[in-house]
């Protein structure tokens, strides 16, 4: 394996060789229990332009309860005296503990910047000392820079509580130890509690923080294969965040629920167990650990309480396997009235994703929000967001009222020699909206599919403040198409705006647009 890798130039010969090592073992392991044949396998994890699209199981439901789904009403907006209360987000971090600043920054791996680096080429400048546009992650100053601009913010927003949706270690996946993901859990949890202090926060589980990375298995892998190692060093790590309850099930399966405030409840997901990457997955991709069952029944719970939820998790549900995602998209539909907002990551930048009701695909009843990284992995500024939420009145929504995203222009601090974080855009302002219902960013799309300037504002976001190159043509056509849909190889809902031998194009841009 590690030869082929090198004789097709995928990696160099140490990644080759190390990642080899890394991975043998528990890619055979899947590949000896899976009752598929490589063509199920390929059609799998890459979806049908790569073998068959998968076995008799792929396809699945998970069950609701016979319960009517109560009435839709129309979401009134509190009035402009209701309290409202400010969430952080922190997503990606990322934390390289090799990080040197004037390294090697063109190294010819999959990250640099790093010790073993060693210095740039002649003529070449080396690694920033706050992090580097190009294949690197972030140095440990850079996230204390940014825990300590969130707790000066967070005294004039008063922040109430925060998500922390993963993905701590850097990207150096094929030397990563559990030993090393252990140092990167600890380490930042360790920070963030020192810089907030008393603010609770409720974590995720991110594809990164295994190791090897991607390696999720179910509950049921035995030994050495089995997660235990990573989940229980999590509910030691967050268990003052946390209650009890929630730490079962974080230590079987890295999820758990927990009530927030009286009528707010927030659901944790380990969104590995949707993930294309995760190879586990073509040994039985049938719901894994139970999770979306549990999901359901934690929603009618909250249904019959009349509480209101905030999902999170790392991966966005339109980034899953097929089967995992419409499931998902199912369970939306069913409790739109229940779930309040969701929120993600991964992807490193600034998007959204459209939920519509099934029947029509028509009606805008959810948006996923996918929060900006603090890496800047790669071509990016740092960046977090705050949400300001409806607050603790009767009969509260619990929905994102505005958010605002915060940046670091690293060019700026890197020259300078000081870190200063920015508000980049309140979303409310930026897009001109008088509300953020799934309506009103179903109404921005339409709008930004005819408005090439407000798209390149919406670009420009995307990115963190951070120039690159512009989304013209297809590629805008593919980014629209990617936000409104909230579920996996479902690209239809654009299909119209495009001839159809244009189809293909689109559905391959499409596809790279949204990849992390």
């Amino acid at each position: 394996a590690a030869s082929v890798c090198e004789k097709l130039r995928l990696q160099d010969r140490r990644v080759c060789q190390n990642a080899t090592q890394l991975f043998k073992d528990y890619v055979v392991t899947v590949l000896l229990h899976s009752v598929l044949d490589p063509g199920s396998v390929c059609g799998l994890l890459l979806g049908p332009g790569c073998g068959r699209p998968g076995p008799p199981h792929a396809n699945w439901s998970v069950r609701l309860p016979p319960v009517p789904k109560p009435p839709v009403r129309p979401p009134r907006p509190p009035p402009p005296s209701a309290p409202r209360d400010s969430v952080l987000f922190i997503t990606d971090v990322h934390w390289d503990r090799d990080y040197a600043e004037g390294s090697q920054a063109e190294c010819g791996e999959p990250l640099c910047c790093r010790r073993q680096d060693g210095p740039p080429s002649p003529g070449r400048p080396g690694a920033g000392k706050w992090g580097d546009y190009r294949a690197c992650d972030v140095p440990l100053r850079t996230v204390q820079s940014m825990l300590e601009h969130t707790q000066r913010e967070g005294r004039g927003t008063g922040v109430t509580h925060a998500y922390w949706t993963g993905d701590i270690p850097a990207h150096n996946v094929w030397e990563q130890t559990e030993q090393d993901q252990l140092q990167a859990l600890t380490t930042v949890t360790e920070l963030i509690r020192k810089y907030l202090g008393n603010t609770t926060v409720y974590p995720a589980v991110g594809n990164h923080e295994s190791s090897p990375v991607n390696s999720f298995p179910p509950p049921s892998a035995p030994g050495h294969h089995s997660s235990a190692w990573l989940y229980d060093a999590m509910a030691k790590a967050w268990s003052h965040w946390l209650p009890s309850d929630a730490l079962v099930t974080l230590r079987f399966g890295g999820f758990y629920t927990a009530l927030a405030k009286p009528g707010l409840r927030v659901v944790s997901l380990n969104m590995n167990f949707c993930s294309v990457e995760n190879f586990w997955l073509a040994i039985n991709d049938t719901d894994p650990a139970g999770q979306l069952q549990w999901f359901v029944d934690v929603l009618q719970a909250a249904e019959n309480n009349g509480e209101k939820v905030h999902v999170i998790g790392h991966i966005a549900p339109g980034l899953c396997r097929k089967t995992w995602s419409w499931n998902y998209y199912h369970i939306i539909n069913r409790y739109e009235s229940t779930i309040a907002a969701q929120f993600f990551g991964h992807v490193h930048t600034d998007q959204f994703e459209m939920f519509y009701d099934e029947e029509t695909l028509s009606r805008p009843l959810g948006v996923a929000y996918l929060s900006p990284s603090v890496t800047t992995y790669w071509d990016l500024n740092p960046g977090y967001r705050v949400y300001e939420i409806d607050g603790d009145r009767k009969d509260s929504t619990r929905a994102v009222l505005d958010h605002h995203t915060f940046y670091l222009d690293l060019e700026e601090a890197n020259r300078l020699d000081r870190p200063t974080w920015r508000l980049l855009y309140s979303a409310r302002k930026a897009y001109g909206m008088e509300a953020l219902g799934p309506a009103d960013w179903d109404a921005l799309l339409h709008r930004m599919q005819d408005d090439d300037a407000l798209f390149a504002i919406f670009w420009w976001h995307l990115h963190k403040g951070h120039s690159s190159e512009p989304c013209i043509g297809m590629c805008k056509v593919a980014m629209l198409c990617a936000l409104r849909s909230g579920r996996s190889g479902d690209p239809e809902q654009c299909a119209h705006q495009v001839r159809p031998e244009q189809h293909q194009v689109l559905l391959r841009i499409w596809k790279e647009t949204v990849r992390c």
